[in-house]
């Protein structure tokens, strides 16, 4: 969640707990996907960088790691394969796209090419492991508050991010506030009663100073 938090591609967080669920997961972080049809490059990695930050802080914080990290590590090994296999954006491999139909055994790629995908595969997810190792170490105070708060509330909102580490750096979210913030909600349903308010009030007002200019007249009075 704190990795995401300053990633400037990470989709935005809804909400963190570490409540286990029937699945087996121990907890899960959740966000509000972005309507984004079309990703570059940079966006991918940082949805892969997100998905190494549980293997990176078991290494910064224990100095060892656990299984914890399956999961991810399979969408990351997904994403990385996809950028080279399928989307052409890996140089060595070449504006190339290798994707495989049903039922199909055979690789349509040589045996070389095969190495050469293999080969980018790792040295990417290898240096953005790196990149997000040295996030967390960054960002290593931001993570313990976090972790205390999850320990005390169990369950974290948006809000609670924003109260214990402060406003993501980045302007992108600004149209998702209104769907991941509660606070945001609030304040905006306070400032359109609070519009509205006012709007009927200078409306009555204009009434009231007609009435005195031109006060209406009486039946059978001249």
């Amino acid at each position: 969640a704190v990795a995401g938090w300053f990633l400037e591609h990470a989709d935005p967080l809804l909400k963190v707990t570490i409540i286990p669920r029937t699945s087996g997961a121990l907890g899960f972080a959740q966000y509000l996907p972005k309507e984004v049809f079309l990703r570059t490059q940079d966006q991918i990695m940082d949805i892969v960088c997100m998905a190494l930050a549980g293997r990176a802080a078991e290494e910064v914080f224990f100095g060892r790691v656990t299984t914890g990290a399956s999961d991810d590590l399979k969408r990351v090994t997904q994403l990385v394969y996809s950028t080279i296999q399928t989307y052409g954006m890996n140089s060595r491999v070449g504006q190339l796209a290798f994707q495989k139909q049903e039922g199909e055994f055979e690789k349509p790629y040589s045996e070389a090419t095969a190495e050469a995908m293999d080969d980018e595969a790792r040295t990417i997810v290898n240096e953005a492991y790196q990149r997000t190792v040295d996030l967390i170490r960054e960002r290593k105070d931001e993570v313990d508050k976090i972790a205390k708060l999850l320990l005390e509330k169990e369950t974290i909102t948006h809000d609670d991010m924003i109260d214990t580490i402060g406003e993501r750096p980045f302007e992108g979210d600004a149209q998702y506030k209104e769907y991941v913030s509660h606070r945001f909600e609030v304040n905006r349903k306070a400032a359109e009663a609070a519009a509205a308010a006012a709007a009927a009030k200078e409306e009555g007002s204009t009434t009231d100073e007609s009435d005195a200019i031109d006060p209406p007249l009486t039946p059978g009075l001249s």
